[in-house]
């Protein structure tokens, strides 16, 4: 009867310890089962088409503006072909040979330095050149820029100024002289010739110009230098150059006429 007892008492212990332990393990079973359950795959989404898009006349894609890249291109073709704009279809180099010419005249040859007389005659183009680069920014430039011409259009009406700044100072016999030796048919009016005939004829006149300037100039002080020269030959002193004699007194006569401030005003006004 005591054996009894105790084996169902056992019996009663152990099914206390093993009900909970199943009851606790039968949801971790069930998560066990329901992470298990594999998900339907989703439909594979369709490629996209390729494109190509076509930048037609350096266009942005909406038309109305040149693209970024094609106005660094032409930027950098400007700045490359700027030396020889600057010499050949502006004032820099009739105001370069002058100044040139007047430190000659004066016996100084390496004062003032080439580049003070480079930077001097650079700053005066800009002044001489500002009102004909004004209105080509404003006629070709900014209407290309804005997307309101074309190209060729934005060439024709740029030029125009350009043409009128050299037709200034541009003689007729230059003009033929170079028609002439282009075998070209004599031309109805200026807007007839072409710029590769206008700019050759511009620069032989502004060379032309130049020397007479030049030879203005020199003038005075080569009539300094005869005098310094015939005083020291009266006087017996012909082992002193003359143009030692003569450099103070051409400094002088120079510094006292404000002798830069007469050929800038007329270099400033050959232009107007």
């Amino acid at each position: 009867m005591r054996r009894l007892f105790l084996l169902l008492f056992a019996a009663l212990c152990l099914g206390l310890v093993v009900l909970p332990a199943a009851a606790s393990a039968e949801p971790a079973a069930v998560t066990a089962v329901h992470q298990e359950v594999p998900r339907a795959p989703k439909p594979p989404t369709p490629p996209t088409k390729p494109s190509i898009n076509l930048n037609i006349n350096g266009t942005n894609p909406d038309g109305s503006k040149p693209s970024s890249s094609l106005v660094i291109v032409l930027g950098l073709t400007i700045l490359s072909v700027a030396p020889a704009l600057l010499l050949l279809c502006t004032a820099f180099t009739k105001i370069f040979m002058v100044l040139g010419i007047t430190r000659n005249a004066l016996g100084l040859t390496t004062m003032p330095p080439n580049q003070v007389l480079a930077g001097l005659a650079l700053f005066l183009t800009m002044f001489v050149m500002g009102p004909t680069v004004s209105a080509i920014n404003q006629q070709g430039v900014q209407p290309y820029l804005k997307g309101k011409i074309s190209q060729s259009q934005a060439f024709d009406a740029g030029v125009k100024p350009l043409r009128a700044f050299m037709w200034k100072t541009t003689r007729p016999d230059e003009v033929g002289l170079m028609v002439k030796l282009a075998g070209q048919k004599q031309p109805k009016d200026k807007d007839d010739v072409q710029l590769t005939t206008l700019i050759p004829a511009f620069v032989l006149s502004e060379l032309r110009a130049a020397f007479i300037i030049g030879f203005v100039i020199f003038i005075p002080f080569l009539l300094i230098d005869m005098v310094v020269s015939a005083s020291l030959m009266s006087l017996g002193m012909m082992m002193l150059p003359p143009v030692t004699v003569s450099l103070p007194f051409k400094l002088l006569l120079f510094v006292l006429v404000n002798g830069w401030g007469l050929i800038l005003t007329a270099l400033v006004a050959s232009y107007r």
